[in-house]
């Protein structure tokens, strides 16, 4: 095949055999997917490794998780009928029974309002007042649309330099370190308890080996997030 080659290239031979261009295309294509795939292993590893370097001695439970002013809830799915779904609302209780110990005295909820019709941040702080948390003491933020903009915002609006982030255990060591980075000292509460539903658990747990990607790439770009705007004094006022 080399001699092939020189022939093609020195124009001696005008046509050179399909099967062997198929051979060639082939093995450029299995080189390049290999070359691709060991990046994105990589990628992966080394995202992985940050995310887990980042939250190191930060995760707690809720008995032995040291004080901070806010508990920061991460948003998830709500129903059409306004319920908090079974992960959501996991999250929520943690929060509630932070706030009931004392732990903290404001709860910051961050969610996706981006529809008029679906409304993360007001089913959340529904929820909590529901079960005694006093209303004022709930701050909502309508553009917590990922991970990174919640903790984003948490500290360029909303003033937050210290908070307990709540969320699923698969979740909370990527929240964590995401926080970190943008300036809030965090330390992490993660629940357990809706493991009960294997497979969105599961789902969950394999989205998540992409999200730590997303993450560091987010942290290398440092980009805003979706929506900005003037300081909410909203939690300054709940801790005061």
């Amino acid at each position: 095949m080399e001699h092939l080659d020189m022939l093609t290239r020195n124009g001696i031979v005008s046509r050179v055999p399909l099967p062997y261009l198929l051979f060639r295309f082939c093995r450029r294509l299995v080189t390049l997917g290999a070359a691709g795939g060991t990046l994105a292993v990589l990628t992966l590893a080394a995202s992985s490794l940050w995310v887990q370097d980042g939250a190191a001695g930060r995760v707690y439970d809720e008995a032995s998780v040291p004080q901070a002013p806010v508990a920061l809830v991460l948003g998830a799915q709500v129903y059409d009928d306004g319920r908090p779904s079974p992960f959501l609302a996991a999250r929520l209780d943690i929060a509630w029974r932070l706030y009931e110990a004392g732990k903290v005295r404001a709860i910051l909820v961050s969610g996706d309002h981006s529809r008029w019709a679906y409304d993360e941040p007001g089913a959340m702080q529904v929820y909590l007042v529901a079960r005694g948390v006093p209303a004022s003491q709930v701050v909502l933020d309508y553009a917590g649309f990922d991970t990174y903009d919640s903790c984003s915002r948490a500290r360029r609006i909303f003033g937050v330099d210290r908070a307990i982030v709540v969320t699923q255990s698969y979740h909370v060591k990527r929240a964590i370190t995401l926080c970190r980075n943008l300036g809030i000292n965090a330390v992490g509460v993660g629940d357990d308890t809706v493991r009960i539903y294997t497979t969105p658990w599961r789902n969950s747990v394999i989205r998540e080996r992409g999200a730590v990607v997303k993450a560091a790439f987010d942290v290398l770009s440092h980009r805003d997030p979706v929506f900005l705007g003037p300081h909410e004094p909203g939690v300054d006022t709940a801790v005061s």
